[in-house]
Formats: structure tokens, C-alpha cells, sequence
């Protein structure tokens, strides 16, 4: 062992013993200590590996970075892996590539249009309506809070190119129906799996992971979600034209697909005519489109190459934790309980519930009393996003569409709300989240 590596495994051993001093989570006492809706779930192991690239300070994306995208390629089942440094990011990726000129006549174009629903996290829409496409806005449905599939025949035009959704806090939309839709009229399916990671839908028959039924998956790691890098984000494919499509846009557009560090993997480096550039204009600085630099850095896929093995234990932990609060709330008045879609194994982001109309009491009413005694609460994100000060700029009929009145959507705005259901939350969390809703029903 050189000198070198003797001092790395020491550095490694006294981050293995700061962890076990500083990251012990205290003993909880009820009423007192803060339950929050998610947060890092983690040991030594992602705080070895985070040193560990630093020590290589590779910085950007490397050999941490290319075993992610293979690891996490094989959970998942799929071809291809593209890490970001973001979920959102993952999607804008998702979006932008299919604008590119090299889909053809599946080009999505300016004023080419998208189905989407409202209720919804804005960066699933964002993109779409960025580039200048309309988003068609449909209904959903509860308990399920997924797009209602009826609506989907009512939302195609002629110019409708996609289908854009996300899995409502890792329950899976109606995969069979969605697919079979855009399969029937040739459109785009972008699964935004950022909150289901490890949900499992049943489709013609076989089980498969939520995120790669459709064209395009993304993910987000944002320290709440399943799994994290702090930040980051990803975008898998089974489709090869796509993956380079995404990597172009995610590697600043560039026309080459050499790795970083790396030079003429083609050979034709220097031999080749791009555009109205001149003949052998070197490769590594053509660009096919006009993207971006979204890379994440070898730092973060350490900590993600630690998550993945924690990945089913956590897929676990949520749905346990998911079941103990169903079974504890089942049948308490003015309530209404998260239902899974049908031929669905969700990996549950939080535990829904909706306030029923009549019921006496408000949501803010619910949330005021369970936030103060220390518990944590979140609405189901934008609730109606075209209801935000973000949609004043834009004209409905023309910069969006929607289709019927949002009946849901607009309920999921002013009654739904959720608390969490990750790993770390414990029997004696769960209990007494439990306990502290039906006090306040009680009192009601």
C-alpha cells in the first residue's frame, strides 16, 4: 500500500466514526420533537463515498457518474440512463427532446400541443410551455389524484403531439389506458417518475417499473425523494435515438457523444462535413441543437451509487409506513384516503388525504392543528397550477387549454393535503400522526 492510499483509508475510517458521532437521530418524544413530511435517508456508506470521490477530485462527471448510470440502468431495466443535476431538469431534457429536428415528422413544433394535467408539480409543464408548445389541461381523479383517462379522447387535435404526466406521489396513473392512447394516435409518453420511484404497474400482463413504459422516464434525488444526491435528476430511456438526443441537449447541444475526458471515439474527429461548417470542422464542437449544460458532478453520483443499494429497503419502508397510516385512519369521518390505481404496486411519496366536503372543518383548520403539534404538512404542490400568478402572462385558449371545469383539480387545491411516509419515519411517528388527526376530528 503506498503512502498515498494508507493516508485515503484513514481519511475513510475517521469519516465512518464522524458519522456514527454526529448523525445519530435523537430519541423522539411525542408532541416535542418535529416530524417532517421526508428528508435524507442515509448512513456511513454515502458519506464515504462523497469523501472519496473528493479525494479524487475528479469534480464533473466521471467514472462515479458512469457507474450510476449503469447501476441505475439495471434497476430500473432500461437501456439507457442520462444523470442531471436536477428533476426539473430531467424533464425540461425530457421535453426538449423530442422538439429536435431529428424526430421528423414526431417533432414536437411551436404551437404543437401537449396533454398534461393541472394538478400537478410546475416542472412537469414548465417545459412545454417554455418552448412555446400548449398544454392541454385535463381533470383527475380522487382518491387516486391521477389523470381521469376519460378525458383523454376530449383532449386530441390534430395537433396534439404527447402525453406529458406525472405518478401523483408514486401512484401510478393508468398506465394501461395512457399507452394504449398514444400508442393508437402515434404521440409521446413522458412518465415524470420523479415521485414513484420503484412503483410497479402491471401492463399487458407483466410487471414493470413505473418510469419505463412510457418513451422517456425522469427521476428527481432532491434530498426528499427516494433516493438522493442533495440535488440532482435523471432520464432513461429504452429508445437510443432519444438517449443522444438527451444527451446532446443535456451537454450543452454539442453533436458529439465522446464521454468527458475522452477524444475521437468515432475516428472521424476531423473527416467529416456538419451544416455549412467547413469540411473537418472539429467534431467535439458541432452542435445538433441548442441545449444546455444540465450535467450533474461525480459527487453527486457517489452519494446516489450508495442510495441504489438502499433502494428496495427504502421502496419497502414507504409502503409499510403508507399501510400503517391507512389502516390507522381507516374510518375516520371527513376524511377521504389515497386509494391505488388498479394493477398498481406504489412506492408511496406521502399519504394523501382530502378533507370531504360538509365535513365541518377546513383543510387549513387540519393542517394549523397537526403543524402546531409538530407535524409536518404539504399540499399536493400546485393544487391548479393555471390558478398560480405565474399564468397571468398567459392567455387560456391560446397559450393553454382546458378541458372541461377541473372539478378535481380545483378540490385538490382548496381540501387535499399529505404527510410523510420515509424510511425514517418510525411506529412511534406514524402513531401518533394517527392519534393527532382523530384528536382533532374528536374535537370536531
Amino acid at each position: 500500500m503506498t503512502k498515498a492510499e494508507e493516508i485515503k483509508c484513514q481519511i475513510l475510517d475517521l469519516t465512518r466514526q464522524y458519522y456514527e458521532e454526529t448523525h445519530k437521530e435523537s430519541q423522539f418524544v411525542a408532541g416535542k420533537t418535529y416530524i417532517n413530511y421526508g428528508g435524507r435517508y442515509f448512513d456511513e456508506k454515502e458519506m464515504v463515498n462523497l469523501v472519496d470521490s473528493s479525494l479524487d477530485f475528479w469534480l464533473t462527471a466521471g467514472p462515479w457518474t458512469t457507474k450510476f448510470e449503469k447501476d441505475f440502468a439495471k434497476w430500473l431495466n432500461v437501456g439507457f440512463v442520462s444523470l442531471c443535476n436536477s428533476g426539473s431538469s430531467a424533464n425540461l431534457l425530457a421535453f426538449m427532446c423530442l422538439t429536435s429536428p431529428l424526430l421528423k415528422e414526431r417533432q414536437i413544433k411551436k404551437g404543437d400541443e401537449v396533454i398534461t394535467v393541472a394538478a400537478s408539480f410546475p416542472t412537469t409543464v414548465a417545459p412545454i410551455l417554455q418552448y412555446g408548445a400548449v398544454p392541454i389541461f385535463v381533470d383527475v381523479t380522487i382518491p387516486e389524484y391521477n389523470i381521469d383517462v376519460r378525458d383523454l379522447e376530449k383532449a386530441l387535435t390534430t395537433k396534439t403531439k404527447a402525453v406529458m404526466i406525472a405518478h401523483t406521489l408514486g401512484n401510478p396513473f393508468d398506465l394501461q389506458a395512457v399507452k394504449s392512447f398514444c400508442d393508437k394516435h402515434n404521440l409521446w409518453l413522458i412518465e415524470d417518475n420523479c415521485d414513484a420511484l420503484g412503483s410497479e404497474y402491471v401492463i399487458n400482463g407483466e410487471k414493470r417499473k413505473t418510469g419505463t413504459i412510457g418513451d422517456i422516464g425522469t427521476s428527481s434525488f432532491y434530498p426528499p425523494h427516494h433516493i438522493t444526491m442533495g440535488e440532482g435528476g435523471a432520464v432513461y430511456t429504452n429508445n437510443a435515438v432519444l438517449h443522444r438526443i438527451i444527451n446532446s441537449f443535456r451537454d450543452w447541444g454539442r453533436d458529439c457523444w465522446c464521454a468527458s475526458g475522452m477524444d475521437n471515439t468515432c475516428k472521424h474527429r476531423f473527416s467529416k462535413q456538419y451544416g455549412k461548417l467547413p469540411l473537418g470542422y472539429d467534431h467535439k464542437y458541432v452542435y445538433s441543437h441548442l441545449g444546455y449544460n444540465l450535467k450533474a458532478t461525480d459527487l453527486q453520483a457517489s452519494i446516489g451509487c450508495a442510495q441504489l443499494q438502499k433502494l428496495d429497503y427504502i421502496v419497502q419502508r414507504r409502503r409499510e409506513n403508507f399501510d400503517v397510516l391507512y389502516k390507522g385512519l381507516t374510518g375516520t369521518k371527513g376524511l377521504i384516503l389515497p386509494k391505488a390505481q388498479a394493477n398498481s404496486f406504489p412506492s408511496w411519496f406521502g399519504f394523501l388525504i382530502t378533507v370531504e366536503d360538509g365535513a365541518g372543518f377546513s383543510r387549513n383548520d387540519l393542517t394549523s392543528y397537526l403543524e402546531n403539534h409538530n407535524i409536518q404538512t404539504r399540499n399536493l404542490f400546485a393544487g391548479n397550477l393555471v390558478c398560480h400568478p405565474a399564468f397571468e402572462n398567459y392567455v387560456e385558449g391560446q397559450d393553454y387549454k382546458i378541458i372541461g371545469d377541473l372539478k378535481n383539480t380545483n378540490k385538490i387545491m382548496n381540501s387535499t393535503f399529505w404527510v410523510g411516509v420515509y424510511p425514517a419515519m418510525t411506529k412511534e411517528k406514524l402513531q401518533y400522526m394517527i392519534q393527532t388527526i382523530k384528536n382533532f376530528i374528536d374535537k370536531k
